[in-house]
């Protein structure tokens, strides 16, 4: 049998084609605008997304690998928090407003102060960040409120593709955990986030395990494609989740950390667990369990910041030769040119440079780019272990994961056992499997990720560098402290 995984993500939707043995036969993309109408604002047109994933579909199914009849279940994973709204005819009221704008800071506040970050996490087991949906929820109240009162469904953008697909209103728990309307460890709505926000709860989607069959492509949509039969949709998942899947970060106290525009450590749990002041997510994972996950909004993106812009140059690999000598870098770099989200969710704090002489050099600074980056994810990672969860190795994925350097200085900082993939595909894999479990292939989700996922190469940290940078990473945690409310 054949599985389509899409990855709708910020710049574009990527799709694949997945063999139910996890080989994938085919790949493509589709890109779309992203509109910045205001300094900080960020939108897409939803119409965007359906559009270019039915051009993809058309595509890859006409491949010479793919064989319609035996296309059986199509899988999502999704950008998370985006706000989209459907009036009662089903058509899109305004812009989604996405994960990476930055409009909500009042409400945001609003909700941390006034309702309370303890009553939050009571509601929700997690506390408010600009990024999240129910900020744009209440940013939409107060500044669109005749738009906003046209609202008849809510949902989260790679459920506004499920919808359009199939009729089927519905959102899954890793994606929905993300919008701080829902009671994480219960799995339901929290009415009492819902009478915050203003609205109902039959806006809102029909919560189901990412594995869960949502419903079935539409009679017209599979014509238009060439297809026939009960073409099942997946409930699918939030895009590190998706991504979760299709790393094999399934059982307790597996580790991801992804390194794209943003970077992420995901720890998948068995338990519902909260850390210290909220500072990292406690999500539902799309395993029908739990997850912690920290998020830096600026990881690979330092990097091309500092390579392509600072330095006037595209060559990453050869910058990167003239770094010599881990652990003695005196420089150290703050990666926060967007503010930050986990662990400070600050806003408001921008990036530096300290340590910096007449001595300094290039590849210093570069060096420090790679640490700061590297640091920042510990400080979600030393959150998790906190609270008892045992980590001793993790898999890594996304762009910067291509940096034989970055790997090195991740596995020492780290302290972990660093395992690169035969096959990354990222939340489209994941998309994939979590189809191919509902459609029977495999019993569970952790039997699928165990035969499809395969590690093809380990880094293994050195004590004597661990150590150095042990000593390092003491004085960085000394470093937001010290600039918080400066820069």
């Amino acid at each position: 049998m054949q599985y389509i995984g899409i990855d709708l993500g910020t710049s574009s939707v990527k799709l694949l084609l997945m063999q139910q043995d996890g080989i994938i036969l085919s790949d493509l993309s589709k890109e779309y605008p992203v509109s910045y109408p205001k300094p900080g604002w960020s939108e897409q047109n939803p119409e965007d997304w359906l559009r270019q994933t039915l051009a993809g579909l058309a595509e890859l199914l006409s491949s010479e690998h793919a064989d319609k009849s035996r296309i059986r279940g199509i899988g999502i994973g999704g950008q998370m928090h985006g706000l989209v709204a459907l009036d009662q005819n089903d058509q899109v009221i305004r812009p989604a407003i996405l994960w990476n704008d930055g409009r909500t800071e009042q409400e945001t506040a609003f909700l941390n102060t006034e309702i309370g970050t303890k009553q939050l996490s009571e509601y929700t087991g997690n506390i408010a960040f600009a990024g999240f949906t129910a900020p744009k929820i209440l940013w939409m109240k107060k500044h669109e409120k005749e738009k906003f009162e046209t609202i008849n469904r809510i949902m989260l953008p790679k459920d506004y593709l499920v919808y359009m697909l199939t009729g089927a209103f519905t959102t899954d728990v890793s994606d929905a955990s993300g919008m701080l309307l829902l009671d994480v460890k219960t799995r339901r709505w929290s009415k009492e986030m819902l009478a915050i926000c203003g609205i109902q709860e039959q806006m809102l989607p029909a919560v189901h395990e990412s594995y869960d069959i949502s419903g079935y492509v539409k009679t017209e949509i599979l014509e238009s494609l060439g297809l026939a039969g009960n073409i099942a949709v997946v409930a699918g998942a939030g895009d590190n989740a998706a991504a979760a899947i299709g790393t094999g970060t399934v059982e307790n106290g597996s580790c991801n950390i992804s390194i794209g525009t943003s970077g992420t450590v995901f720890i998948a749990s068995d338990t519902f667990r909260i850390g210290e002041n909220n500072a990292i997510h406690a999500f539902g994972h799309a395993n029908g369990k739990y997850h912690l996950m920290g998020c830096m909004l600026s990881a690979a993106s330092c990097l091309k910041w500092w390579q392509e812009d600072i330095l006037n140059t595209e060559d990453y690999q050869e910058e990167q030769k003239n770094i010599k000598g881990l652990g003695d870098n005196p420089v150290y770099f703050l990666p926060y040119l967007m503010g930050e989200r986990s662990p400070h969710n600050d806003p408001n704090v921008r990036g530096a440079f300290l340590g910096l002489g007449m001595d300094t050099t290039r590849a210093q600074m570069l060096e420090a780019v790679l640490e700061g980056v590297a640091f920042a994810l510990k400080d979600s990672l030393e959150i998790a272990k906190s609270l008892g969860i045992e980590i001793k190795k993790t898999k890594l994925c996304g762009g910067g994961a291509r940096s034989l350097i970055w790997q090195e200085i991740l596995a020492n900082i780290l302290d972990l056992n660093v395992e690169l993939l035969e096959t990354e595909e990222g939340p489209a894999l994941g998309g994939a499997i979590l189809a191919a479990v509902a459609c029977g292939e495999y019993a569970t989700v952790e039997a699928a990720a165990k035969a499809i996922v395969k590690v093809k190469k380990t880094i293994v940290p050195s004590k004597e560098m661990v150590e150095r940078y042990q000593k390092k990473y003491q004085m960085f945690c000394k470093l937001y402290p010290a600039i918080k409310g400066i820069l």
